[in-house]
């Protein structure tokens, strides 16, 4: 097909036309390059494409068959040629955004607010997942930006939106329950209590038991729990001891209805930002994207 493809739009024109003479001056090529042409491409094809009259050309059988096909795909390529203008009229494009529930929620939903706001034309997919997911599919190229905790080893674009804190909490009402079935005013929560941490996988997951295992503290019961907001909620209802994104809680903290845990040395604070490969080759909407969030530093309120 390759040694075919110049002489189809020959032989569309000329189908079109129904004219040699008339495709020539359209084509602004000689009649004689056209008949050799279309003589060349029924050699190709070891068959007669036209028949020739008085008033012109007709497509024979095969002709009209072959007709159909090539219109179809320059119709075809027209619509492609269609829809890039119309692209870059509007600013259409495609952004796939990789991001947790969680951050999805608190951090990158006001950071879309105010892009979809400049650039309504743009197709948006969040892919709901973790980041360690995120990440894999950032370098298999399956996602154009990601949402995610600080990488490390990894050969992509950072740029950092806020810091965020891990601390865990619990009722009052739970911590005294606990108190008194121990019967002890010293209780050690991470041994007696019910401690509700996210399940394995997950990028927050391995941070606090590289935390738990780098300063010796044992957990007899975990709860595991699939999202932050559950996580959160669980804590509320005085389930047990919850693993949280501290800002998350900052109000039930400040309001009394939860407390945090002490802990000394505290849990090390984490970068959460934007990650996406080398600008080279980005897509207008992806570009557009990038430019936006880092145009706009200032972290969203967990609100």
């Amino acid at each position: 097909m390759e040694q075919n493809l110049p002489l189809y739009k020959i032989f569309y024109e000329v189908a079109r036309t129904e004219n040699i003479s008339r495709t020539s001056k359209e084509l602004y090529i000689s009649q004689p390059a056209i008949s050799k042409s279309i003589s060349k491409l029924e050699g190709n094809l070891k068959t007669t494409l036209f028949t020739r009259n008085s008033r012109g050309v007709q497509l024979t059988e095969d002709g009209k068959m072959l007709y159909r096909h090539v219109q179809t795909a320059f119709n075809a390529l027209a619509r492609g040629e269609e829809e890039i203008r119309q692209n870059q009229e509007l600013g259409i494009g495609q952004l796939r955004i990789g991001v947790s529930n969680t951050l999805c929620r608190y951090m990158l939903l006001p950071y879309l607010k105010g892009f979809i706001s400049d650039h309504p034309h743009i197709k948006i997919t969040i892919f709901s997942q973790s980041s360690s997911k995120s990440l894999d599919m950032m370098d298999q190229g399956q996602i154009d930006v990601g949402l995610v905790a600080e990488p490390r080893n990894r050969r992509l674009d950072f740029f950092p939106v806020r810091t965020i804190e891990d601390c865990f909490v619990a009722t009052d009402s739970y911590l005294e329950n606990l108190r008194l079935r121990e019967g002890n005013q010293e209780v050690n929560w991470f041994e007696k209590g019910n401690i509700m941490l996210l399940d394995h996988g997950n990028v927050t997951r391995l941070h606090i038991d590289n935390y738990l295992i780098e300063h010796n503290i044992e957990c007899r019961q975990i709860l595991e729990v699939t999202s932050m907001d559950l996580l959160i909620e669980f804590a509320r209802i005085g389930m047990g001891i919850g693993c949280v994104i501290k800002d998350f809680v900052q109000e039930d903290l400040d309001q009394g209805l939860l407390t945090e845990i002490p802990l000394s040395p505290g849990i090390h604070p984490r970068t959460i930002g934007f990650v996406s490969k080398s600008a080279a080759g980005n897509s207008r909407a992806v570009t557009a994207f990038t430019e936006y969030y880092k145009s706009h530093r200032t972290p969203p309120d967990f609100s």
